[in-house]
């Protein structure tokens, strides 16, 4: 009898799942659009290697996308530094203005990439509000390095600080409370108690950010058309070359980007770990 009820139970267990299949074929549809876009392109450009292997080589792209991703890794920086004690604010405050400060920030998420860019440049033009007194202490923004880096940051800033305080809502706040008891000042149980058991939040917030900052286009050529970032380079290859020349450059980037998020997924999936056991 009690053979029975385990083979049963082995049956039961290794019934397949209607609804995870049904879900799985489902959103399979969304992996196959994805796969057939990159194997496209992989299929055209691995046609003309020689060709591919030449624009790899330009000097130009290599400056380009070293600059998109030296720009992206800026914008990081200072969303760490800044963003990462907003975050704190609004994960552990309840105040009437944290809904109206939330609604600024998503600001980005909902406006068109132009008007951004607009936003940004009559900030920080040379005339700006910002952009005036900076001028005056040397540091300009159009068509130069800190204006690709204002204009990825503003596009990028809601995807690092709504998923850092995410990160810092999931600690519990008697853990905090505790080493607080134990002497320990806000900061110091900030830094020793609620960083590291968000170590995940933050890296995939830095994630986040990051491929968005490099993926930005529009409010970046509103400011800085010069020195070109990738996706400027490509709009400008094709306009004045064509689709074959953009498209190797457009490639170039997808296998340098990939390289990278591949990377950081797997540091991600296995650094902050312990915070899941919280």
């Amino acid at each position: 009898m009690a053979d029975k009820r385990k083979v049963s139970s082995w049956v039961r267990y290794r019934r397949p799942d209607s609804c995870l299949l049904a879900f799985t074929l489902i959103g399979s549809t969304l992996v196959i659009f994805a796969f057939l876009a990159l194997a496209t392109i992989t299929v055209t450009q691995l046609a003309d290697l020689p060709f591919l292997i030449q624009v790899a080589l330009d000097s130009r792209v290599i400056d380009s996308i070293l600059l998109t991703f030296g720009a992206g890794l800026a914008v990081v920086g200072v969303l760490m530094i800044l963003g990462t004690p907003l975050a704190y604010v609004l994960a552990r405050t309840h105040f009437r203005l944290n809904s109206l400060i939330e609604a600024l920030i998503d600001i980005p998420l909902v406006l068109p990439h132009t008007v951004a860019g607009i936003m940004v440049y009559l900030l920080f033009m040379q005339r700006g509000p910002l952009g005036a007194p900076f001028k005056d202490i040397g540091i300009v923004f159009e068509d130069a390095f800190p204006g690709i880096v204002v204009a990825m940051l503003f596009v990028a800033m809601p995807f690092y600080i709504n998923t850092v305080r995410e990160g810092f809502q999931k600690v519990p706040l008697h853990i905090e409370n505790v080493a607080r008891t134990l002497g320990a000042s806000r900061f110091r149980a900030f830094v020793l108690v609620v960083l590291p058991l968000s170590t995940r939040h933050i890296l995939n917030g830095c994630v986040l950010a990051w491929g968005r900052a490099i993926s930005e286009f529009a409010a970046v050529i509103m400011i800085a058309y010069y020195p070109m970032i990738v996706s400027t380079l490509i709009y400008y290859r094709f306009t004045t070359g064509g689709l074959k020349e953009s498209s190797a450059i457009a490639f170039l980037m997808i296998v340098a980007s990939f390289s990278v998020f591949l990377v950081l997924r797997i540091v991600t999936r296995y650094l902050g770990r312990y915070d899941d056991r919280v």
